[in-house]
């Protein structure tokens, strides 16, 4: 039975080289000369890694955000996949620290939002959630194109990538 996998991971190696070329950039523009700017990659674990996004104020923070997403832009990865939303935390002086989530991994509301989804369209697949990823699998490999039109289209909060098709 043909099937995929719906899944959510970055291109990490792309993540990494726009990280350096953004910290590049901003080691040689004069309106970073002299401030502690930087943005640092941490890997927490195999699954979890966040960005690391320092200044010594507000205007500059937004600064090397966009910098940052400049850099993904040209890198082509989706900025998606990072999580603006946190508040930037005051560090010791004047110096501001924001982290910043990766996201990777399909979270159980989403894999329960794309199987009702799913089931929900006249398309004859079924989604089976498995860890992390959710397979999708139909008895005609045209169902399962539909399929994943019909996710590109309505799940546009999350950069959904599809891996293991199967025929």
């Amino acid at each position: 039975m043909p099937s995929f996998d719906t899944v959510l991971e970055p291109n990490l190696v792309e993540l990494r080289n726009a990280v350096d070329q953004a910290n590049k950039e901003i080691g040689t523009r004069f309106d970073f000369k002299g401030s502690s700017a930087k943005v640092d990659l941490i890997d927490k674990s195999a699954k979890e890694r966040e960005l690391s996004v320092l200044a010594d104020s507000d205007f500059q923070l937004e600064q090397v955000r966009d910098v940052l997403l400049t850099k993904l832009a040209k890198r082509s990865v989706d900025s998606r996949f990072l999580d603006f939303s946190a508040k930037p935390q005051k560090m010791g002086g004047d110096k501001l620290k924001l982290t910043v989530p990766i996201k990777s991994g399909i979270d159980s509301e989403s894999a329960k939002k794309i199987q009702t989804l799913l089931k929900g369209s006249k398309i004859k697949v079924q989604g089976a959630i498995q860890g992390d990823a959710v397979r999708v699998s139909g008895s005609k490999r045209d169902d399962l194109q539909a399929a994943m039109a019909l996710l590109r289209k309505e799940v546009a909060d999350l950069p959904l990538s599809f891996d293991n098709f199967r025929d």
